[in-house]
């Protein structure tokens, strides 16, 4: 930049003793001209003083960058999975849980080597995913997982076998037919503390439809039915899902299988221990009527409603297993039905003479029929019965002096009221 030509020396020697130069008119415009393109730049970097918003020791490329209006590369979405990749004694009492940060995840897949799948649900997000429910003990499971950047993740874990197991043994057998008072009963293997997870686990359904209801007789037995006898001709599904349930502190149900099994024609025989007669009823018609003899007046028979629960063409009886010493040991008792787990039984007698049948109680307990030893005559009266009965068939004792059944003596819980079968109930 030029001095004015009418300087004096004066003003230039002040001026270099200075250092600094007088303004002209010209150079005031010309630094006043370069403020506008200062303030452009500043507003492309985001600033209005001018500075950078990246911070300190960001590369200088990388403003450039920024300027230029790109955006930085974003980062891939990371995938975790519990249980943990690789664990190899996993627990099997939580779901399955994946999520997803940095990302949404398009589809999750769990398979076990058993063949069986996971199902479960995404959060509204989509940003995590649990199983509906538990996985199943001793099992391997591959978890994959893709997010929506269409890059698969896999993971896998191993569940834990159980310490301690149960299992509900049935009756009646699978694929069985059955009387009308056939209840679906079960036994486990070990106490069940915690009934009601057991109870949840476990399902009676019927077609025709009808309520069926469980009644807990011990820690050890579980009784499904229905408020009245079952229909003739149902179709009964028994549905257990006992697998990985804790039924006790570290006690584990193994059990996931379904069974069915249908009622037969329905037949309930009426024993009158006043009249000393059975009077046989199939599908609401008398079938029969037979003399019998009941218990005596020292070991009167069970009243109540009582279900065939096991059938013997000959049995041994031995009175030391019934707590009656050695007041009998008959080796060959013809066409015996168990009526209750304490020794009740309907069944032949061939040591008795025939006119007891009918005239008077000569027993210990039980119901007897005329019968033939060996159990091949088919004219008598104890092979007619037995050969017309089947498991779960009803029989009804009435005016035998003796109290009623308790319900839990064998298949015999139709004595409870529904309210009170209901009130059994865990559920």
């Amino acid at each position: 930049m030029g001095f004015p030509k009418n300087a004096n020396r004066s003003q230039q020697r002040a001026a270099d003793r200075s250092g600094r130069r007088p303004w002209s008119r010209r150079g005031v415009l010309a630094v006043l001209g370069a403020v506008p393109a200062a303030g452009f730049l500043a507003g492309c970097g985001g600033s209005a003083s001018g500075a950078s918003d990246a911070p300190a020791g960001t590369d200088a490329k990388a403003g450039a960058t920024a300027v230029a209006g790109t955006r930085p590369r974003a980062e891939a979405p990371t995938v975790t999975v519990v249980p943990a990749d690789g664990t190899r004694k996993a627990g099997f009492s939580s779901p399955v849980e994946v999520t997803v940060r940095d990302g949404t995840l398009a589809t999750v897949l769990v398979t076990g080597n058993d063949g069986s799948t996971l199902a479960g649900t995404f959060n509204d997000a989509r940003t995590s995913w649990t199983s509906a429910r538990n996985p199943y003990s001793g099992t391997k499971y591959t978890v994959t997982a893709t997010p929506r950047d269409g890059t698969a993740r896999t993971a896998s874990f191993v569940t834990k076998q159980p310490s301690d197991t149960f299992v509900g043994r049935f009756t009646p057998e699978a694929n069985s037919t059955s009387g009308v008072g056939m209840p679906v009963s079960l036994n486990f293997t070990e106490p069940v503390e915690d009934r009601a997870a057991v109870e949840k686990a476990i399902t009676v359904t019927a077609q025709p439809p009808v309520e069926v209801v469980g009644h807990w007789f011990s820690d050890t037995r579980l009784d499904f039915r229905p408020e009245e006898y079952w229909a003739a001709g149902t179709r009964i599904t028994l549905g257990l899902r006992l697998r990985d349930v804790e039924g006790a502190a570290g006690v584990y149900g193994t059990q996931s299988k379904d069974v069915t099994f249908r009622i037969g024609r329905r037949q309930v025989s009426t024993v009158d221990l006043a009249k000393k007669t059975m009077t046989v009823e199939r599908d609401g018609s008398t079938r029969a009527t037979y003399p019998v003899s009941g218990g005596n007046a020292d070991h009167t028979t069970w009243a109540g409603i009582m279900v065939i629960s096991e059938r013997f063409e000959q049995t041994r009886m031995e009175s030391s297993t019934v707590g009656l010493g050695d007041e009998y040991d008959i080796a060959d008792v013809p066409h015996a039905q168990r009526l209750t787990t304490s020794g009740t039984f309907v069944h032949g007698n061939y040591w008795a003479s025939p006119s007891v049948f009918g005239t008077t109680n000569t027993s210990h307990g039980c119901v007897g029929l005329h019968d033939a030893k060996g159990a091949n005559d088919t004219s008598v009266p104890g092979y007619a019965f037995y050969t017309s009965s089947m498991l779960g068939d009803v029989v009804v004792v009435r005016n035998s002096g003796e109290r009623t059944v308790d319900p839990s003596n064998g298949l015999n819980g139709w004595n409870l009221s529904w309210a009170d079968w209901k009130a059994g109930s865990a559920l």
